[in-house]
């Protein structure tokens, strides 16, 4: 049995197939205004903005 998705963007049924180029997307348009939105920042994963300044080791990781 084949899997059938929405697509994130536009909600057309997509089968998850390894024909399916673009999935979960229907297609590269969609993908592409998704990506879009991410980078404007529309979409965006719940979290700390950003860690207060005392908190970053500079030295942390620096195998230099």
């Amino acid at each position: 049995m084949t899997k059938i998705v929405k697509c994130p963007t536009c909600g057309k049924e997509v089968k998850w197939v390894t024909a399916s180029t673009w999935r979960p997307f229907c297609s590269e348009r969609c993908r592409l205004i998704d990506l879009g939105e991410w980078a404007s920042e529309s979409h965006r994963i719940e979290g700390d903005e950003t860690l207060p300044a005392e908190s970053i080791d500079p030295y942390k990781d620096n195998h230099h």
